[in-house]
């Protein structure tokens, strides 16, 4: 698919990932739309390459479905989405306090998979409105997992859950969609320099990059950003997880 003067949605676009995503997208020249809750954060984002920014609770249909409308009054059809918004609370199964609160899995798996999903079809139905591309494509769906999805740690299990459900999500959301030409992929990123790490202390950040084989270090969000222009790119890429993690595969802590 080529870029320029396409449009793309991008959640969780405030920071991290997304906003890597964004900015590439938006100097590839295509049309950028950057969703996520904290309006302020993303805005500026948005100034700063010439985007529009829509508050989006990703979790919430009524609170998506009017941030993807709005992205497509502002610039039209929507041909890439591209899904970054997530949270990752470490909290063990059973710790001091006892059981983990049943509410603190189901935000995280709400967030991650169900926000995930929440975009992902809304994005898809207005895709398939649209007249095929040269390639025969409607668009493209690149969602975002976690290599915990596969190697969960220990305080990890919300998290590895709700990721797990984001890569079973990605066969059968492009077996049923590749009648529509619309393509769905799910990037699977090892430890990288996002703020879900900022809080941790150098030494554990120095630690968590010298785990990676090669490079041994932590990966940037631009590299992140990369692979998703690749990906819409290259369409023979279809239904799969790529794990972009410089071989790393996590301990049990």
């Amino acid at each position: 698919m080529e870029i320029p003067g396409t449009t793309a949605i991008v959640s969780g676009a405030g920071s991290g990932l997304g906003a890597a995503t964004a900015r590439m997208l938006a100097t590839a020249g295509a049309n950028v739309a950057l969703l996520d809750r904290d309006l302020a954060l993303v805005e500026a984002v948005a100034a700063d390459i010439g985007g529009r920014a829509f508050a989006c609770d990703v979790a919430d249909a009524v609170s998506a479905e009017a941030a993807v409308q709005a992205a497509c009054e502002a610039f039209g059809s929507i041909r890439i989405a591209v899904n970054c918004a997530g949270v990752a609370p470490p909290a063990r199964i059973v710790g001091r306090d006892g059981p983990l609160p049943l509410a603190a899995f189901a935000d995280v798996v709400a967030i991650n998979l169900t926000g995930t999903f929440n975009i992902l079809r809304l994005a898809a139905a207005r895709m398939c409105d649209l007249p095929p591309l040269a390639t025969g494509e409607r668009g493209v769906i690149i969602n975002t997992a976690s290599i915990a999805a596969f190697e969960g740690q220990i305080g990890q299990a919300a998290y590895a859950a709700s990721k797990g459900g984001v890569v079973s999500l990605t066969l059968p959301a492009a077996r049923e969609l590749a009648r529509h030409g619309i393509r769905v992929l799910t990037i699977a990123p090892g430890t990288f320099a996002t703020p879900m790490l900022q809080g941790l202390p150098a030494d554990a950040l120095r630690h968590l990059g010298e785990a990676v084989p090669f490079p041994s270090r932590l990966g940037e969000p631009v590299e992140f950003a990369e692979l998703v222009m690749h990906i819409i790119g290259n369409v023979m890429l279809n239904g799969a997880v790529v794990r972009l993690d410089g071989a790393l595969r996590m301990p049990p802590k």
